[in-house]
């Protein structure tokens, strides 16, 4: 069995040595350094103590063959250890680092030579003058060793003066300990280094194929890969802390006034919430729009150069693959393009992230959105084709499964379709018929699982028809969950269990949910159906109103109708619950069939 990797030593002075050689390719922020700084207190500890500080994993890029007929020796990717690397830069070198928020700091380890501990310095410890508040200063070029003791021992005049050498001295030794370097094969092909590196632990968060593709794209210098990975950064980073906005600015000024900083700013100022991506996200929808496949490890070879026909690796396929990638980056952050997907997404009824949990169904709907806009189709046309697509997703949880397997299964047909409505009726048909809505449909409205898809689209559906709420004359269903209002028991969750439903499953079914004014819900209590409805009807008589504002027996019944209740509500108890959970679970998938054939 050929070796797939080889385990050699270095010190740390060597390892740094080539990383400011550029010999290992180490993005500038392959992610935003993630250790605190006790962690790299620990690690200084480990190596002045001589512990292992585990390996570094290293991968040279396959070489690649040129226009010319001459080969391109790939630089050597860090697989694994750039927060160990970026600790030891931050604290031996005094580089600054960069944070989770884009905010560049210092790092500064201090040392107490008498007891031989190291410490986060603080502004106790630089007023102490038995503490080095920086390490680093023994790391820089021009370090005297013995001025540096003399001067010690003067500001500490009870201190051994040997003593403090021998310490110092083993402290600058930190250079030549040594580092585990595991170095992965070039030959090794690209889909099993990817598995190697999706396998690793980092920070005790399992690493995916899009921070490898990330990685990928960080280390290129040739095509763009810097501003191609600064863009997905800063776009994910600002869609959810615009108020890192001046710390980018001022942290990376050159890209910053570039024009692909000013095609992504405008997303600081964007409030909506429905969509955040993450970067995973935006690579998954660039890649897929642009490449029409689905497996991100794909990318990784492509933007290597691969010929998946010769299985060779070509120059001119990398250029043209981070070119179009380029395009497919630059798609996404538009912000006509994002604004006006969002605004099919809430046209449907999704006008909250809590009405839909599947990523996967927004990162497709925006794929195909802009696919049928390169495609120059009419506008009105693509708003039908994205929002019926999207509904259709969530129904028959399309990317629930192996998505990325789907993703491309769809994107290559709707390419392909001459009618790319056509290609959808035609999916409808094959997965939406008769039994989907009469059986399949109301079997998967039995759960007590709120967050549910189905119980999610039934939600949507009211939004759109701008139903009111349970018993409610002007409060719409929209209002409430904007409002992040609750859902309550049409059979009073209390009244059901004195009447020995004591199970959640039970009384927790959607189909006995209502979006209800709170105030309405504190009237009904725990009283009965039967209870409450006879006191609402009596109610439409008087004209006195306890619950709600409802007095006309018309708007009674209508809105009864809206929210999906059976009229034999009116004369039910306990003994009949059973019998109206499943009245209403068939009205509730009737009414998201009628909002599905009107999208």
């Amino acid at each position: 069995m050929s070796t797939k990797y080889v385990v050699n030593n270095s010190t740390v002075e060597t390892v740094l040595s080539w990383v400011n050689a550029g010999e290992i390719a180490i993005p500038e922020i392959q992610r935003p350094f993630v250790w605190n700084a006790s962690k790299v207190r620990d690690l200084m500890d480990s190596l002045y103590q001589g512990f292992p500080v585990g390996y570094l994993i290293t991968w040279k890029n396959p070489d690649t063959n040129l226009k010319d007929g001459t080969t391109s020796h790939g630089k050597k990717i860090l697989i694994d250890g750039q927060q160990r690397i970026t600790a030891l830069t931050a604290s031996l070198l005094g580089h600054q680092v960069v944070g989770t928020d884009f905010k560049k700091k210092r790092i500064q380890i201090a040392f107490h030579p008498l007891d031989e501990r190291f410490e986060v310095s603080n502004s106790a410890i630089r007023k102490n003058p038995v503490w080095i508040p920086d390490i680093s200063l023994f790391f820089q070029p021009n370090f005297q060793f013995f001025d540096f003791v003399r001067g010690y021992s003067e500001q500490n005049p009870d201190v051994d003066v040997n003593k403090i050498g021998n310490v110092i001295d083993r402290l600058t030794k930190i250079r030549y300990s040594s580092l585990g370097i595991i170095e992965l094969s070039h030959e090794l092909d690209i889909e099993t280094v990817t598995e190697i590196f999706i396998r690793i632990n980092s920070q005790g968060v399992v690493l995916s194929q899009a921070d490898f593709v990330m990685s990928k794209i960080a280390v290129n210098e040739e095509y763009n890969g810097i501003h191609i990975r600064k863009m997905i950064d800063y776009f994910c980073h600002l869609a959810t802390h615009p108020a890192d906005y001046d710390s980018i600015v001022q942290n990376d000024r050159e890209f910053a006034e570039t024009d692909y900083f000013q095609k992504l700013k405008w997303i600081k100022n964007h409030t909506e919430s429905l969509y955040k991506p993450e970067y995973n996200d935006l690579l998954r929808v660039a890649f897929t729009f642009k490449f029409l496949r689905g497996k991100l490890s794909n990318l990784v070879s492509l933007l290597s150069g691969r010929d998946f026909e010769t299985r060779e690796y070509k120059e001119d396929i990398a250029e043209a693959s981070f070119k179009r990638l380029e395009e497919g980056v630059l798609a996404f952050v538009t912000e006509t393009n994002f604004k006006r997907y969002l605004m099919i997404v809430k046209s449907t009824g999704i006008i909250h992230k809590s009405l839909i949990r599947s990523q996967n169904v927004l990162n497709f709907g925006y794929i195909l959105y802009l696919l049928l806009r390169q495609k120059n189709i009419e506008n009105a046309e693509i708003e039908s084709i994205v929002r019926r697509w999207i509904v259709l997703s969530i129904l028959t949880g399309r990317y629930s499964g192996s998505a990325e397997s789907m993703f491309e299964f769809d994107i290559r047909r709707f390419d392909q379709a001459q009618d790319p409505k056509q290609f959808v009726k035609h999916t409808e048909e094959g997965e939406l018929s008769e039994a989907f809505w009469s059986n399949i449909l109301v079997s998967r409205l039995n759960t007590s699982v709120s967050s549910s898809p189905f119980f999610q689209l039934y939600l949507i559906a009211q939004i759109k028809n701008n139903d009111r709420a349970f018993l409610s004359k002007a409060i719409e269903v929209r209002h409430l969950i904007e409002e992040r209002g609750d859902i309550h028991h049409i059979f009073p969750k209390k009244y059901l269990q004195k009447n020995g439903f004591t199970n959640r499953n039970q009384y927790n079914q959607v189909a006995n949910y209502v979006y209800i004014q709170q105030e309405i819900n504190i009237a009904i209590r725990d009283k009965a159906p039967e209870v409450y409805m006879k006191e609402i009807e009596e109610q439409c008589s008087t004209k006195n109103t306890n619950y709600g504002g409802i007095i006309d027996e018309n708007e009674l019944l209508a809105n009864l109708k809206s929210n999906c209740v059976p009229l034999s509500l009116f004369h039910m108890n306990a003994n009949q619950y059973e019998e109206f959970l499943e009245e209403r679970r068939i009205l509730m998938s009737k009414k998201i069939q009628e909002y599905y054939e009107q999208l």
